[in-house]
C-alpha cells in the first residue's frame, strides 16, 4: 500500500474593507501567496464605498453591509478557526450620514465575530494626518464627486474622524488585536485612497503584524491575475436593481483560493 501523504492545513486570511482592498486585491493575493505559503484561503468582503453596518451604493451597483454579507456563513460552513484578519477602510458610513457610535458598533461587531473564531486581528486607523490636510475647497470638490449627499462640514468630518479613530483603538485593545497607523504620505489628493505605490507597504505591514514569514523581494501580481480578479464580483450584489449572484470561490490558482463577499 502506498504511503498516505500528510494533509497540509490551509491557512485562512479574512480581509474586510472597501475600495483600497478592491484596488489592491491582486497585490494582496500576491503578498499572501508569497508570505503565507500554500495552501491558503483568502476571504474578502470589500468593494468601492463598502460599509460595515449599512448597505452601500456606488452608481448602479449596491452591496449589502459587511455584517450582512455571506462571508460569515462561509466561515461557518468551512468551519474556520484561528484566521488572520484585517479590518480596514473604516469610515464610509460617516459620509453616508451615520454617527460615530453607529459606525463603531458595526466595526466592533465584525471584530468580535472574528475574535470569537480565534482570529489574529489587525485594524488600521483612519488617515488622520491626511484628512487634516484637506482644505475647504478640496473637501467641497471631493464631497461633490464622491458623496454628493453628504451634509457634514469639513470641521465635522475632522472631529468625527478623530473620535472614530479613538473607537478603533479601543476595539483593537478589546479584541487583543494590533492597531496600525497610516502615514499621511500613503494617501493621495482625495485622502481616501492609498497611493498604488504605497499599497505594498500597507500589505507588508499587515503581514508583519500577522507574523507571516518574510518573502524574498517584493511579490508582484501577474497581468493574468490582475485580469482574473478584476473580472470577478462579490457573491451577492444588485446591479441596476437586478440581483446578481456569483459562485464562490472566484479563483483557485497555485494553492490560493479567493472568496469575495
Amino acid at each position: 500500500m502506498a504511503p498516505v501523504e500528510p494533509t497540509v492545513p490551509r491557512r485562512v486570511i479574512v480581509v474586510l474593507g472597501a475600495s483600497n482592498v478592491s484596488r489592491g486585491l491582486a497585490r494582496l493575493a500576491a503578498t499572501v501567496r508569497a508570505r503565507a505559503g500554500s495552501p491558503v484561503d483568502l476571504f474578502t468582503a470589500a468593494g468601492h464605498g463598502r460599509a460595515y453596518g449599512v448597505s452601500s451604493r456606488v452608481g448602479l451597483r449596491r452591496l449589502p453591509s459587511i455584517l450582512a454579507s455571506g462571508l460569515w456563513r462561509a466561515l461557518d460552513r468551512e468551519r474556520i478557526e484561528h484566521p488572520s484578519a484585517l479590518l480596514t477602510d473604516v469610515g464610509n458610513e460617516l459620509l453616508y450620514g451615520l454617527g460615530v457610535a453607529a459606525v463603531a458598533r458595526g466595526v466592533r461587531e465584525a471584530a468580535m465575530r472574528l475574535a470569537d473564531r480565534g482570529a489574529a486581528i489587525v485594524i488600521t486607523g483612519l488617515p488622520l494626518a491626511s484628512i487634516a490636510g484637506v482644505g475647504r475647497v478640496r473637501y467641497r470638490l471631493l464631497r461633490t464627486f464622491y458623496v454628493p449627499g453628504c451634509l457634514l462640514s469639513l470641521r465635522e468630518i475632522n472631529d468625527a474622524s478623530r473620535w472614530l479613530d479613538d473607537e478603533l483603538r479601543a476595539i483593537t485593545a478589546d479584541t487583543g488585536g494590533t492597531f496600525l497607523e497610516q502615514p499621511a504620505d500613503w494617501y493621495g489628493l482625495d485622502a481616501l485612497h492609498v497611493k498604488r505605490s504605497r499599497l505594498d507597504d500597507l500589505l507588508h505591514r499587515v503581514a508583519d503584524a500577522w507574523q507571516l514569514p518574510p518573502a524574498e523581494g517584493r511579490p508582484r501580481a501577474s497581468l493574468a491575475e490582475w485580469a482574473l480578479l478584476g473580472s470577478r464580483a462579490a457573491e451577492v450584489r444588485s446591479l441596476a436593481r437586478r440581483l446578481r449572484l456569483t459562485r464562490q470561490p472566484v479563483a483557485d490558482r497555485r494553492g490560493l483560493r479567493i472568496w469575495m463577499y
